[in-house]
Parts: structure tokens; sequence; C-alpha cells
């Protein structure tokens, strides 16, 4: 049986984006709260999931009582009918994602969301954290 192999020609005529077009789609469609917005949520409940890679967050630190889910797994631990289930991805509960800047939260915001999770995501990551002085924990000295 002949494949069809769609050639660049046919690749061009199509809508095709960027990452950034991608995470502008995503904070379009989410709730993107600032450094202040996720301190009053914190305090009231919320689960802070911080998404970025284990090196990132062995060297850099975290917020204090945040919960670390690498972005590549985060469907795989939100959806409960997988083993990788994690119990803080919790559908009863207001989850607030993090990253280094606020592009990999907001696409697993939006997936999370779809997901059916009350969930909105930290504006600016972690970056936008250390700025407005508020506490970490780990890390390594730079």
């Amino acid at each position: 049986m002949a494949r069809s192999i769609r050639g660049r020609e046919d690749r061009e005529e199509e809508a095709v984006k960027s990452a950034t077009d991608l995470v502008k789609e995503a904070k379009a469609m989410i709730e993107n709260l600032s450094v202040d917005q996720v301190s009053k949520e914190l305090e009231r409940g919320a689960v802070l999931i911080d998404v970025r890679e284990p090196m990132e967050v062995e060297t850099q630190g975290r917020s204090p009582g945040s919960k670390h889910a690498v972005r590549g797994l985060v469907e795989f631990y939100a959806d409960e009918a997988l083993p990788y289930h994690r119990p803080e991805f919790d559908r009863r509960a207001r989850l607030i994602l993090c990253c280094a800047s606020g592009s990999r939260s907001a696409l697993a915001c939006k997936t999370l969301r779809e997901m059916g999770y009350d969930v909105a995501h930290l504006e600016g990551g972690i970056q936008a954290w250390r700025a407005a002085s508020k506490p970490m924990e780990g890390g390594r000295p730079s």
C-alpha cells in the first residue's frame, strides 16, 4: 500500500506555530496570577507545583512547601487512572503551577485545565518570585 508523505510545501500551507505562539495561546486561555496573588492563594490552601527540571530545582531552590513535578510528566501525574498519579494532583484542590519564567507552567496549566483541574499559573515564574524577595529553600549558592 502506498503511503503519502507530506512535503515541505504542504506544511508551509498549514498554520505552523512556534513555542512562543503556543505559550501566548495558553496564557490567553488560563488564569495568570501575580506573585502577590499566588501568595494569597497559598495562604488559603492552594498547592504550588513546580514543573521545572530536577537540576533547576536542585541548583536554584524552590518555594517552601511547593511540590515538584517534571513538566514532561504532569499529565500522567494528574490522571487518577494511571499508576503515575500523585496525590498533590487533587481535583478538589486549587493548583498553581510555576516554572523558571512562566512558559512551561502556562502550557501545563492549559493542559490541566482541559483535564478538569482548578488551576492557575505564576506569571513570571520563580524569577518573579525571587525578584519579589519571596522565601526560597534549597538550592546552591551562586
